[in-house]
């Protein structure tokens, strides 16, 4: 059974930095497109970036600039660099894969942004 594990979100005041990191058990992993989502309140889950296997990337344009994500396909893990945080960057934030995301989706990462 696929796992995801995310971790790294808390409390940071705006123009601040986080780091996330996500593990995943229980599938292959290299050969996916790993993706970052997030979910702020009242609002559907949207993808902020995502990776290739072979480290291509894509951010959605209210990030880009911001946002580095990476992967580490030894470790299984994935990981975004959040820097020049904003309020409106305030949700869960989840991985998963991005094109046919696993059914299972981890417990998130809450990431909260103070003005």
């Amino acid at each position: 059974q696929v796992q995801l594990v995310e971790s790294g979100g808390g409390l940071v005041q705006a123009g601040g930095s986080l780091r996330l990191s996500c593990v995943v058990s229980g599938s292959i992993f290299s050969i996916f497109t790993m993706g970052w989502y997030r979910q702020a309140p009242g609002k559907q889950r949207e993808l902020v970036a995502h990776i290739t296997g072979g480290g291509s990337t894509y951010y959605a344009d209210s990030v880009k600039g911001r946002f580095t994500i990476s992967r580490d396909n030894a470790k299984k893990a994935v990981y975004l660099q959040m820097n020049s945080l904003k309020p409106e960057d305030t949700a869960v934030y989840y991985c998963n894969r991005a094109v046919q995301p696993f059914t299972s989706w981890g417990q998130g990462t809450q990431v909260t942004v103070s003005s």
